[in-house]
């Protein structure tokens, strides 16, 4: 049996000197540093090396630790917020008390540099190991790079300026200095004009990193460096050219039910995904994207802590996004579950019965007493019902039935594939690059390329698009699976879409420009002794 890209015997190695637990990532501790001598005597050892980086990066994006899932991704937007009545506060959604000494920036942060330090490991040691393919070398240091590039991409738009570190650290060093975001940038574009120089174009092993992926990441780089006052007179084109080249070699499904098939998830529109497989040897924590935005709809009759619908983790869509789909587009069917059915006989209801129901429009209150089972309008999914505090439409577009019923700080074992690019964003990207160079024309034809694979019949023109719709488009295309945040951050609307769509945070009213950047981690900057600066405001 081929060995998985998502096991290497190198790990428990690695992970001793790469990890940390609630310790500081860039401190006086030499972390990145690993003493391979003997390695380096056997070919072996590269592989291994290069597979790491593919495990790091995967597990630190299924889950920042046990418990932590993607709340930097899609917490505190316009179309996700905390799963609670409108009281109380939150740091990240609201906005309210956000600090330096918030555990998820500590963890994020370091997160990210456990894969930049994976990449260092592997880019220092790829021409002192013996015996290495020059095929498998060049691919293996293009790989990487675009680990890295992703990484460092993550960081500088969150945090701004970071350290950067392109070597292991050999010696014990705490004083780092953060660079500019336009230094960082450099390295970014630089490590993926170099991944797709050096990394195949279509990988025999299917989930290894091909030249599209490294485009498609690329493409978006440049259209959000494309914003920024030390843009590339051509980042906006050079945007539209490689996502164009990715949709090219990526058609789109026919349908958006075709894309989102778990019995077809490996489809060409897919562009690059992380893997678990069900094997115990590759599967790690496994994937959680099946926990999103789902509440606790076992407290109803009819319904169990049970592998169908599986558990969630606090988090929900806005009414925003529940009212932004047009009748004829099959996305929302496709992503939301109106209808959920008994799985256990109780209370005279059947398995295989209806058990909750949220109709899209209102109904009477008469018209709900009639029926056996709850009936949820749209206007109340905040509202106590007597069973939960809230609830909703949940999540199906990641279903991944068989998966056990589990908390979230427990492995969620979910099997199916976590694609994390696809060529419907690189449409997206195209359009709004075009948008940027004032040819809203191409935009509306990028754009209604994915709108009508949606079964939209009504074609946009030019005076149709601007920021706002393309926004919408890719919260119904990507919801869930790409960073929202960075997205609405990029566009400079996050805090104006924030007030006006999420409902808890929009209640504190806290939100403010500070808030386009994260505060660098307290804990960094007392291991840096201070050489590491805090951003405006925190």
């Amino acid at each position: 049996m081929k060995k998985s890209i998502y096991t290497s015997s190198l790990a428990l190695l690695l992970t001793g000197m790469l990890t940390t637990s609630c310790d500081d990532f860039l401190e006086e501790t030499n972390r990145q540093a690993i003493s391979i001598p003997s390695s380096r005597e056997n070919a072996e050892s590269f592989i291994q090396l290069v597979n790491y980086i593919y495990e790091i990066s995967r597990d630190n994006t299924t889950r920042y630790q046990p418990d932590m899932l993607y709340v930097l991704e899609d917490l505190g937007t316009d179309i996700v917020t905390r799963a609670s009545p409108l009281t109380g506060t939150d740091a990240i959604n609201d906005y309210v008390d956000m600090n330096a000494s918030n555990y998820v920036m500590q963890v994020y942060w370091a997160n990210q540099y456990k894969t930049i330090s994976a990449a260092n490991t592997l880019l220092a040691n790829a021409d002192l190991i013996e015996d290495v393919e020059q095929s498998l070398k060049s691919r293996g240091i293009g790989e990487a790079k675009f680990f890295r590039a992703w990484s460092y991409f993550k960081l500088v738009e969150n945090f701004g300026g970071v350290p950067i570190v392109t070597e292991p650290i050999t010696t014990a060093k705490s004083d780092f200095t953060r660079a500019s975001e336009e230094e960082v940038y450099t390295l970014i574009v630089n490590d993926l004009n170099d991944a797709i120089n050096t990394v195949d174009e279509k990988p025999e092993e299917y989930g290894r990193v091909s030249k599209d992926a490294a485009r498609h990441l690329l493409s978006k780089v440049l259209l959000t460096r494309g914003y920024k006052s030390f843009a590339a007179s051509d980042d906006y084109m050079r945007a539209i050219s490689l996502a164009e080249d990715v949709i090219a070699n990526h058609p789109l499904e026919p349908t958006f039910a075709d894309v989102v098939d778990i019995e077809n998830q490996r489809n060409d529109e897919v562009i690059f995904s992380y893997l678990f497989g069900s094997e115990t040897s590759s599967i790690g924590w496994g994937n959680t994207k099946h926990l999103l935005y789902k509440f606790e709809y076992f407290n109803y009759p009819g319904l169990a802590r049970g592998t169908l619908y599986q558990n969630g983790i606090g988090r929900m869509p806005t009414p925003y996004f529940f009212d932004m789909f047009e009748e004829e587009d099959t996305r929302n069917e496709e992503t939301l579950r109106y209808v959920i059915y008994a799985d256990v006989a109780e209370d005279g209801l059947e398995v295989g019965d209806t058990a909750i129901y949220f109709p899209k429009t209102a109904w009477s209150q008469e018209r709900i007493n009639s029926k056996p089972y709850a009936v949820i309008n749209p206007d109340k999914y905040i509202t106590n019902d007597g069973v939960t505090n809230v609830h909703w439409p949940m999540f199906k577009k990641f279903d991944n039935p068989g998966a056990p019923f589990v908390y979230a700080d427990q492995p969620a074992l979910g099997s199916r594939d976590m694609v994390m690019m696809r060529s419907a964003e690189a449409y997206l990207i195209a359009a709004e690059a075009a948008l940027q160079t004032g040819n809203s024309g191409d935009a509306a034809t990028y754009l209604n390329r994915v709108r009508s694979r949606a079964g939209i019949t009504t074609a946009l023109t030019a005076g149709d698009v601007n920021i706002a719709l393309i926004l919408e488009e890719r919260a119904r295309e990507l919801i869930g699976e790409v960073n929202r945040w960075m997205d609405l951050k990029r566009t400079g609307t996050l805090v104006s879409r924030v007030l006006q769509y999420n409902p808890h945070a929009a209640l504190n009213s806290v939100i403010s420009e500070k808030n386009r950047l994260r505060p660098i981690p307290q804990s960094e900057i007392d291991a840096s002794g201070k050489s590491i600066s805090q951003n405006p405001g925190y």
